[in-house]
């Protein structure tokens, strides 16, 4: 189904302060967030339904647990909008936005939809994959972070309606609680914890090859890949096939962190009892080394000056 355009790098040791591993805290934190967002309880979350409301009300507590802050503008961390649905029904929807101040005003937005597709025919699609993993390892680098202030600001947006062609993050990057040239750069998690070959793909290094450089990690579990994001191979680009797309359009770089289609991808079956958790652990302690290495590098606006100039202009 895919092309095969992806190169694996290698795996270089880098000098931060992530470990090599999951802690076991984190590791009960990041199992616990997607087994519980994937849950029958939350009926798939499907935007405007009460289960998308009890998984804003599961995240808003982890966030406030872990003392992120909410813009004053945003109370309560809830951007609500509209969205419609695949019936041209509309729905009212929210993403939830928090973030760690910096060192720096300027933003690295980290983000991953919350939402999934409900209930069809009287089954649950429970969306374990598919997004409840890449919003637990949103988690796990807000809880990394409250530790220790990161050198710039890291915005962390939960979009809804991601199922719905990408609402939330649309009416996000239009609608951001500041300014859009504030921000450097989105890292997008979109399916992170189901693969059993240890691969995970971060495409936009076509768009931006010089973030190429942090993609260094020091996980042996985990080959990073490069790929799907060629304009030219318009079946095998993701550019615009997830949150990401809404940064692009707007001269924004990016990483999107996910892997390819599985046998459970929109299906009934993700469930959290057939995520790869072993790889799961791996994948978000590999991207959490990669969002260090964005961090730690102070200057790391001056690679991507000609972008902001195109966004100033």
């Amino acid at each position: 189904m895919k092309l095969k355009l992806l190169i694996p790098l290698a795996m270089l040791a880098s000098c931060h302060t992530v470990k090599q591993s999951i802690s076991a805290k984190s590791a009960e934190h990041l199992l616990s967030d997607v087994k519980t967002l994937s849950s029958d309880a939350y009926s798939g979350r499907k935007t405007g339904t009460e289960g998308a409301v009890m998984a804003r009300t599961y995240i808003k507590k982890r966030l406030k647990d872990l003392g992120l802050k909410s813009y004053s503008t945003l109370p309560g961390y809830e951007q609500t909008f509209t969205a419609v649905d695949k019936n041209d029904k509309k729905v009212n929807a929210t993403n939830l936005v928090a973030f760690i101040p910096g060192k720096s005003a300027e933003v690295i937005v980290i983000s991953g939809h919350y939402d999934h597709l409900g209930v069809l025919q009287n089954e649950i699609y429970n969306g374990a994959d598919d997004n409840a993993s890449g919003v637990a390892a949103m988690l796990n680098v807000a809880a990394f972070y409250k530790k220790q202030q990161p050198n710039h600001t890291l915005v962390f947006t939960f979009f809804d309606a991601g199922e719905l062609d990408w609402q939330g993050s649309s009416y996000f990057v239009n609608h951001a609680p500041f300014t859009l040239d504030k921000v450097l750069l989105n890292v997008n998690l979109d399916m992170v914890s189901h693969n059993d070959k240890g691969e995970l793909y971060a495409a936009g290094t076509y768009h931006n090859p010089a973030l190429k450089n942090y993609l260094t990690h020091t996980n042996p579990n985990v080959k990073i890949m490069l790929g799907h994001d060629n304009p030219a191979f318009k079946i095998d680009d993701w550019t615009n096939q997830s949150d990401q797309g809404a940064f692009h359009a707007k001269n924004i770089p990016f990483l999107y962190f996910g892997v390819e289609d599985h046998k459970d991808y929109h299906r009934p079956s993700d469930k959290f009892e057939n995520i790869n958790q072993a790889f799961f652990l791996d994948a978000a302690n590999v991207i959490l080394q990669i969002v260090d290495n964005l961090d730690n590098d102070r200057d790391i606006q001056a690679m991507f000056r000609e972008k902001l100039q195109m966004k100033k202009q």
